[in-house]
Order: C-alpha cells, then structure tokens, then sequence
C-alpha cells in the first residue's frame, strides 16, 4: 500500500513537473516572440532606428510592416496578426476603434510632423507658399505633382487640404502623380520623375536627392498627428514594452532628427 502510495506521489510529482515546464516553455515562447507593428511608410528611418536599439537593449525583436495607414488599417479590419498600429492621421486610427480593434486604454498621440513642397536637390524652382501661388507654372508644361493618394493617403488629403485652403488645388489637380504611399511620392521626385511633390518634412529629410522648397502653413491643413495604440487582437507581453520604450527620453532623439515633433 505504501509502495503504491509513493509511486502515486512521484507520479504527480512528475505530471507537475512536465507541466510546469510546459508552461514555462510556453511563456518563454511568447515572450520570445517578435513584437509586429505596423507603421506609417513615413516612420521608417526613425522607427528602425528606435526598434534596432531596442533590440540590442533587450535582446527582443521587432518585425515592422510600412504602408500608407489607409492600407495598414484595410489590414487591421481583415484580421491580419499584429501587435501594434501607429497611423499617420487620426481618422485611420478612428477607423480600427470605431470597429473594435484596438485596446483604448493604450492609445495615444505620439508624434506631429510637417508637410512641404519638395524638388530635386538640382532644381532651380523657388516658390514661396503662400495664398494662389504659383504652383501650376513652376510645373511646366508636362510635369507632374508626386502626391500621396489624395483621398486615403493621410500625406495626400493633407496635401490636398493646404492647395485648396491656399486656393491653388483647381490649378493643378489635374497634373497630380497619386502614390500609393507618402514614400512612393518621395520616390518619384528624388529619382526625376516628377519636378516637385508634397511629402513630410521627415521623408525630405531622409533623402539627399531632393530639397525643401517651402513648408505649408500648420493652419492650412488638419493638424498632422501620429496617433499608436496596440492592436485588441495582441496578447505579446513586449507589445507594451515596446511602446513603452518609444515614450522614453531615450527613443526621442531616433525621431526629432528626422524632423518629428514627440508628443509624448
């Protein structure tokens, strides 16, 4: 009867252990698991900069999708798995709320940014933004304007705002080259496809191949906000150390030397 006893206990014992090592297996998988953020295609350079230390740090790691926050909401809503979503404008990052997907709580505005008139470093135009500007001569007769989507791109409608708020958007709407995304445009004008084009501040700082013209007044166009939040559907326990690095005075600098303001 004591020998059954005991063989009983060492069976639980041992049961209790395979489990327990099954779970600290499991955990230690979750936690091994890379940290998947989806990001606006303006936020490269400095998020890759930011994620890179970040996984140097801690020994964790990200795996980052860039795409026209339009695009990466359409995502999001189609059940892609992902941890993280920083939308360039808040309207996208409403889109994913409205419909559930995001924790609330996590949510905040992190970075503002600017947009300007970009051109070849080469170019010659010189323009000064400003109410009916002349933006269709300095054109010319075939060129075009490298802008994201106007009507889904965040880097476009606010572009599409500031021509009309200035009253020049009639003169040229019909010369528009629409991108995919704000990087694509930037594409078009550093490799001379297009003479000039609408980016942010921070994808003509990431370029040596083109030049600011001008910046667009803060007032004619919505604010220009980043707002991030983890998505509903994460259960990775780095999600929110991640995020919670991006918010350190540490990650700052990765961000305003590429021209971001940091909001928090």
């Amino acid at each position: 009867m004591l020998g059954t006893r005991r063989a009983f206990t060492s069976a639980l014992a041992a049961a209790a252990f395979v489990l327990s090592a099954s779970g600290l297996a499991h955990q230690a998988a979750a936690q091994g698991k890379d940290v998947v953020i989806l990001a606006a295609a303006s936020l490269k350079n400095a998020l890759d900069e930011a994620s890179a230390t970040w996984a140097r740090q801690t020994g964790k790691s990200t795996k980052i999708s860039y795409a026209a926050s339009s695009a990466l909401a359409k995502q999001i809503e189609s059940g892609i798995p992902a941890d993280i979503f920083i939308s360039a404008d808040v309207p996208w990052m409403d889109y994913v709320a409205e419909r559930k997907l995001i924790k609330p709580a996590s949510r905040s505005d992190y970075l503002g940014n600017q947009i300007v008139l970009i051109a070849g470093k080469d170019s010659k135009v010189d323009l000064k933004i400003d109410k009916g500007f002349n933006l269709r001569g300095a054109l010319g007769n075939d060129g075009r304007l490298a802008m994201g989507n106007v009507d889904a791109v965040p880097a476009g409608k606010y572009g599409k705002a500031a021509l009309q708020y200035l009253g020049v958007w009639p003169s040229v709407s019909d010369r528009v080259a629409q991108a995919e995304n704000v990087r694509m445009a930037l594409t078009l004008v550093s490799r001379g496809e297009a003479p000039l084009g609408i980016v942010y501040k921070t994808d003509a700082a990431s370029d040596p191949a083109v030049r600011i013209v001008g910046a667009f007044p803060a007032d004619s166009h919505p604010a220009i906000i980043y707002p991030m939040a983890l998505l509903a559907s994460s259960s990775n326990p780095d999600a929110q150390a991640f995020v919670d690095y991006l918010k350190t005075p540490a990650a700052k600098p990765f961000f305003e030397k590429q021209g971001f303001t940091v909001l928090k």
